[in-house]
């Protein structure tokens, strides 16, 4: 621990789970001063989430670890499929192949496996502290910094930090030292959890599936390499205590050919599903991230996924304001940023869940009768969602100030050519903003002022190139970036190191444009509500 008069770390982070980790390697490998605290003295060692997308993917390659992860996870080789009780596919969710981002569209996975391979990246970072067994349990405001009180192994503790980041979870202990509010939906529902790892080795076809059966719909899935997971809907005449047993567990598994001799239960557990979010997650030098800030259903598998886009949203950002290159109003832009995409996964999780969690005849009857009709294609049998985009925030804006077209959405990532190396993008540029310009002559455009500050903040300048380049130019793949830059009129493009579009040019003057929006966007004056934490004890009075 360190004394009130020790130097203060960058970032403390309360919580070491994955997204508690993903932090920490992310600001680790900037070479930001991070201390973690985990009031849990061992990782926990069994199942949780299971599921990531084919972004977290370009997370998991951006944090230095795509290998890693990709050495302990299963990716989807065919469809998510929904089947009514008389086995007809009511959706079928093609989950195989390449996703946007260069990654499996689907994995899946096993959490204490995964966490290792995060975990055991940011303790071997120096700039990275991690305390197990540590607790959090006060928070003082100072005038540059927080105070933060621990009770650990050796007994009490002080740590102080610039910025501490709650991700502990949905009891977190930071976020109570926040006025926020917390909107909640009212979406409950009550599942039993059961993760097996069954004797043989064989290839479950279709490898996930979700059973619409109204007397007791059931979702089948992998549960990583080796594994797979069950979970059963509480029936309204069951008691959460009389569904908790093994005894049950083995009842409910045994239609399905899982008996003691050809399966090992590793885990029965009663998960309560949620849909709420927290209405601001950032208070002057506090900040929410994970199940701290929200919580979901897992229908749609973008619990821990959600969590991973809001650690890399903002560890760019606090790299940006730790180090200088930005003002601290940029931090404003995590919570408007992230909440309203948060909002998209849970709206959809929850239409998800509805149509999933029907338990009367008649009802299920219809709902079968309609996605039936449909062909099972998802576009036309589940309820319409609007798409994945950030909110306002560091977004490129049209001369009469509103929110130019496109931008906000997840950018793709093609593998390239460049200097006789071929591999994804980022593997070849390192990560952070990216200028993607058509040819080399909307460059001309930038003058000194904007490559200095391109250069500031870490900026790759890949100028792309059809069949052949230049020494200093990028190689595209055939269905690449052009194809799709010309097919929408524009010259270049700037996407953000969490890889979404800040914006798009049609010419080498709307590149120096958006240079200088950008410029702009990070030079923003805080928010006046938003630095005003709930008021807690002084220095004084502890």
């Amino acid at each position: 621990m360190t004394g009130t008069s020790a130097p203060a770390h960058d970032v403390a982070i309360v919580g070491f789970g994955p997204v508690g980790q993903m932090l920490a390697l992310l600001l680790g490998r900037q070479g930001h001063d991070v201390i973690a605290v985990e009031r849990w003295p061992s990782p926990y060692d069994l199942p949780r989430a299971v599921h990531f997308d084919h972004e977290v993917g370009r997370i998991f390659q951006a944090a230095g670890v795509g290998e890693q992860v990709r050495a302990v996870t299963d990716p989807v080789p065919d469809h998510y499929e929904w089947r009514n009780h008389a086995g007809e596919a009511l959706v079928r969710i093609d989950w195989s192949g390449l996703g946007p981002s260069g990654w499996p569209t689907a994995s899946f996975f096993c959490q204490p496996q995964l966490e290792a391979v995060l975990a055991e990246a940011a303790e071997n970072l120096p700039a990275v502290t991690v305390r197990r067994g540590c607790e959090a349990v006060g928070l003082v405001h100072d005038e540059d910094h927080i105070r933060l009180t621990t009770n650990g192994p050796d007994g009490p503790g002080t740590i102080r930090a610039r910025y501490v980041i709650g991700a502990d979870g949905a009891n977190s202990f930071v976020r109570s030292a926040m006025a926020t509010t917390v909107t909640d939906l009212g979406f409950f529902y009550d599942w039993l959890i059961v993760d097996t790892l069954p004797h043989e080795q064989r290839t479950w076809s279709p490898m996930n599936w979700q059973l619409c059966d109204p007397r007791r719909p059931t979702t089948i899935v992998s549960g990583g390499p080796g594994r797979r997971r069950w979970e059963f809907l509480r029936l309204p005449h069951e008691s959460i205590e009389e569904l908790n047993t093994l005894e049950t567990a083995w009842r409910l598994l045994e239609p399905w050919g899982r008996t003691p001799e050809n399966t090992t239960i590793e885990r029965h557990t009663v998960y309560t599903f949620q849909a709420r979010w927290v209405n601001r997650w950032r208070e002057g030098r506090l900040i929410l991230a994970g199940d701290a800030a929200h919580q979901m259903p897992p229908f749609a598998g973008q619990g821990m996924c959600s969590g991973m886009r809001d650690a890399v949203n903002l560890a760019w950002k606090l790299d940006l304001v730790l180090t200088g290159r930005a003002d601290a109003g940029l931090l404003d832009t995590y919570t408007s940023e992230r909440s309203e995409h948060i909002r998209h996964a849970i709206g959809m999780s929850m239409a998800l869940g509805q149509v999933i969690c029907v338990l009367d005849p008649d009802d299920a009857a219809a709902r079968d009768a309609r996605m039936i009709a449909a062909g099972a294609d998802p576009q036309h049998a589940l309820p319409p969602t609007p798409p994945p985009v950030l909110g306002d925030g560091v977004l490129q804006r049209t001369p009469d100030g509103n929110r130019a077209p496109g931008v906000g959405h997840l950018a793709p990532q093609y593998a390239l050519t460049h200097q006789g190396r071929t591999a994804l993008l980022d593997d070849l540029t390192g990560g952070g903003f990216t200028v993607l310009t058509d040819g080399d002559a909307p460059l001309a455009a930038l003058d000194d002022t904007d490559r200095a500050f391109l250069t500031g903040i870490g900026a790759h300048i890949v100028a792309l190139h059809e069949n052949s380049a230049p020494p200093e130019g990028y190689l595209d793949a055939p269905d690449g970036y052009l194809p799709h830059l010309r097919e929408h009129g524009h010259a270049a493009a700037i996407v953000r190191p969490d890889f979404y579009l800040f914006g798009a040019a049609g010419d080498g003057a709307g590149l120096h444009d958006l240079v200088r929006q950008l410029r702009e966007h990070l030079r923003r004056p805080a928010a006046p509500a938003a630095g005003v934490p709930r008021p807690l004890p002084t220095a004084a009075e502890q």
